[in-house]
């Protein structure tokens, strides 16, 4: 689902830190009773998708199915009103006992002492590295990865047989792409061979900066990379289609999306997720017109992988039932049946039912992108310096000012914020 990679509400500003409560739990891992409960426990559980609230209530059963005296309610708050009500629970103290968390609010949360960190000894490895690191600050782990999606060229197989293009093959570059766009690309039809769509970040710039051997924002998130010249060939990879016409311009794809332009068959690649593979599985257009390739290779192979994290509050009153329902939701055995029903689950080798759910797509593509994935850049105050990304580069885009200015001005007002966190 797209729309958890980005960015919920703003800063807290001043939350006094809140104090970290022991875990009081045993190691292990998947269904294992948590130590010293005391009588009946009710953990509130807040999640805010609700195609996924079904799978998360069988999953919170399954727990309580070994745990009897720990109930889990599970809350939704949709996407649009998450990040609002969780920063006023966590104002007052009250957020949820375990509760979903992503990459761009995670360090806010974390250095402002809302989630506990993880203080019992687990196994890492089981989950891709890039993910791991994602929830991981000043060197403590702080949420179990839930799930994870990385990025593919989705491309319409009907548009590349009426122009006699190729199907991409794994391997290919920026070179092959660019040439496909133009052979694809049919003004008198309306047709386009991509869409060089501003302000999806994970699915298009991020991933282009990181091919071009650029960056975002440096490992100690203290620089911008926006003036780096490798970062800048990122950007324009997307602005030089724009300008050959063989992405529609900035305003069109204000007025229709490139998603709904891909289901009307007027774009031939888009960059996608592999959570679009619910909609287009489901779209009457692209259920039996569609693919899935790699990202094509810039300087080198790179796609950017996000994924949601199940994290538990400070101040829970049930730090142990809190931690031991985290650690189950952590497990293969809940992976295993998220993988039937839900999102990629990020526990490894857990993932074959998510790609046997749709065989019509290769959606080996998507797991195979592990390997060369590199984490969603983030930093304390992440919303702050994505508005500025997004103000500075619309400039690039219209064509108001070059990608060199729009992009120096830019890294000079994200150095400016990284220095006020």
């Amino acid at each position: 689902m797209r729309k958890w990679t980005r960015v919920g509400a703003g800063v807290f500003g001043a939350i006094v830190a809140l104090s970290a409560c022991s875990s009081g739990t045993e190691s292990g891992a998947g269904n294992q009773a948590p130590k010293e409960a005391s009588g009946p426990v009710t953990l509130s559980y807040a999640v805010w998708d609700a195609n996924q609230k079904p799978v998360m209530e069988e999953l919170a059963a399954e727990f309580s199915k070994a745990n009897p005296a720990v109930k889990v309610q599970v809350q939704l708050t949709p996407w649009a009103d998450y990040w609002t009500k969780l920063k006023a629970a966590a104002t007052g103290g009250a957020a949820p006992d375990v509760f979903w968390m992503n990459g761009p609010n995670f360090q806010l949360y974390a250095s402002n002492g809302v989630i506990k960190p993880i203080e019992e000894q687990v196994d890492a490895s089981v989950y891709p590295k890039p993910l791991v690191d994602l929830y991981t600050y000043e060197g403590k782990l702080y949420g179990l990865p839930k799930d994870m999606d990385t990025i593919g060229v989705w491309y319409n197989k009907t548009l590349f047989d009426g122009a006699g293009v190729p199907y991409p093959k794994d391997g290919w570059t920026w070179t092959d792409f660019q040439q496909a766009a133009a052979k694809l690309t049919d003004a008198g039809k309306g047709v386009y061979g991509t869409a060089a769509q501003l302000g999806s970040f994970q699915e298009y710039q991020y991933n282009t900066i990181t091919q071009a051997g650029g960056f975002v924002i440096s490992p100690d998130g203290r620089k911008s990379g926006y003036d780096d010249p490798k970062t800048i060939a990122g950007l324009k990879f997307w602005t030089d289609l724009i300008a050959a016409k063989h992405s529609p311009d900035l305003k069109t794809m204000t007025d229709t999306t490139p998603l709904q332009l891909f289901e009307a068959g007027k774009i031939a690649m888009y960059w996608g997720g592999s959570w679009n593979v619910t909609e287009f599985s489901g779209n009457d257009y692209t259920k039996d017109k569609v693919d899935v390739a790699p990202l094509p290779k810039g300087e080198k192979q790179a796609t950017i992988i996000h994924g949601v994290a199940n994290v538990m509050s400070a101040k829970t009153a049930h730090p142990a039932e809190a931690w031991a329902f985290v650690k189950f939701l952590g497990s293969k055995q809940a992976a295993e049946l998220l993988g039937k029903k839900g999102p990629i689950p990020a526990y490894t080798g857990t993932q074959g039912d998510w790609v046997g759910a749709h065989p019509e797509f290769k959606l080996q593509t998507f797991l195979d992108a592990v390997s060369y994935a590199a984490p969603f850049p983030v930093s304390k105050n992440t919303a702050a310096w994505n508005e500025a990304e997004l103000t500075q580069l619309t400039k690039a885009w219209t064509g108001e000012v070059p990608v060199e200015q729009a992009a120096a001005t830019l890294a000079t007002a994200m150095n400016d914020l990284l220095a006020k966190e």
